[in-house]
């Protein structure tokens, strides 16, 4: 009987730990990237009762919840997001919500450490947008002329076609085609002139009679001075014997376009997001795209035997007991940007586990009601004999 009566006690105990770990999970629903635990009861030697063995970290995946915000990401499949404290030592979570702080490195949130991406060489480095944050000017090398001019038509202008010169600086040009059958079927006299009216290029262009750009007069070069020294741009007029380019069509008015295929000032960037890889893509304008860092994963070959720290944080894994890897390659999940995970705490498990805790804990709570009743009518026939 007072074996029972120990029994029961510790079954209480027991519960009553199982029950703090229940609630542990339910108090964490919301938090990003938690994961829920499931407490184990073990046997006593010799029937002396039970208690918690240890708990187990349950490994399936939270639901993924959309945000607004490009540097929350989450993993699709395995892995765990690698952060790095001030001291060094390496930290591991589920829960991406991440942000530049004012040294431009990619830091969770909630406790500042680094975000960890791998370079080149596979090894692990912070994400760093400073060097990302411009790009430097591209001065133009091309302008392609298309659309027809009439044969018949005196003058033909094309204005406002803005360039950019060696050191980023816009420079705007106007390209002017004066009639020359005249003098040589099929010549146009190409004067480019900048934004003072000063000519910066001139040439000809002839078309062959099909109305196609001639070889040999199907392109001019205009050079520009400037800081960074002189520039040299190529006004294309077509490829020779196609109708891709310029044209010149009787029966038809003028029409003319330029298209500015390349150069640019100092860009800088002006949207952030992380494609499935992991890869930070980067965009400046609407031609203008770079990739940069990748973020690292780790994966566990016994993630249930994992403890989280602070809700949110594996710590203290050692080399032997993960992998590190990049997002995409064979076991290791993809990212999920504008996206956070949730936990994977599942509510209506949760309240039937609270059901089983309740009456085991009743049961035992019985056990011992009993025994002690048991005990106490045992004195009672003593004092009566």
């Amino acid at each position: 009987m007072f074996q029972a009566l120990f029994n029961s006690l510790s079954g209480m105990f027991s519960f009553s730990r199982s029950l703090d770990t229940v609630s542990n999970n339910v108090s964490n629903m919301n938090t990003p990237g938690f994961r829920g635990s499931d407490a184990f009861f073990t046997n006593l030697e010799g029937g002396y009762g039970s208690r918690i063995a240890g708990e187990d970290m349950r490994t399936n995946p939270g639901d993924l919840r959309e945000t607004e915000n490009p540097t929350d990401l989450a993993v699709n499949g395995n892995g765990y997001f690698v952060l790095r404290d001030p001291d060094g030592n390496l930290h591991y979570t589920r829960a991406g919500q991440f942000r530049f702080n004012a040294d431009s490195l990619l830091v969770d949130s909630v406790n500042g450490f680094s975000v960890m991406g791998l370079d080149a060489s596979g090894n692990l480095v912070e994400i760093d947008l400073d060097t990302y944050r411009n790009i430097p000017a591209v001065g133009t090398s091309l302008v392609r002329i298309s659309g027809n001019i009439a044969p018949s038509s005196t003058t033909t202008n094309i204005n406002a076609v803005t360039v950019y010169d060696a050191a980023g600086a816009s420079r705007v040009l106007s390209v002017k085609f004066t009639n020359n059958t005249s003098v040589t079927p099929g010549s146009f006299l190409v004067t480019v002139s900048d934004s003072d009216g000063k000519a910066v290029g001139t040439g000809e262009v002839r078309f062959r009679t099909d109305g196609t750009p001639l070889v040999g007069y199907s392109n001019i070069n205009v050079v520009l001075q400037g800081p960074g020294g002189a520039q040299t741009i190529q006004v294309d007029f077509g490829t020779p014997g196609t109708l891709t380019g310029m044209t010149s069509l009787s029966g038809t008015t003028s029409s003319v376009t330029a298209k500015v295929t390349d150069g640019h000032g100092i860009l800088a960037v002006n949207g952030i997001q992380f494609d499935e890889k992991g890869v930070m893509q980067l965009t400046y304008s609407e031609t203008e795209k770079r990739s940069g860092p990748q973020v690292a994963l780790a994966t566990f070959p016994n993630e249930s035997a994992l403890h989280l720290e602070g809700g949110r944080l594996i710590s203290g894994a050692t080399v032997q007991q993960r992998d590190i890897g990049r997002p995409g390659d064979t076991g290791f999940g993809r990212i999920t940007g504008f996206s956070l995970e949730m936990s994977n705490v599942d509510l209506t498990r949760e309240f039937a586990d609270m059901i089983v805790i309740q009456r085991g804990y009743q049961a035992s709570s019985r056990v011992m009601t009993v025994s002690n009743e048991m005990i106490e009518q045992l004195y009672n026939s003593t004092r009566g004999g």
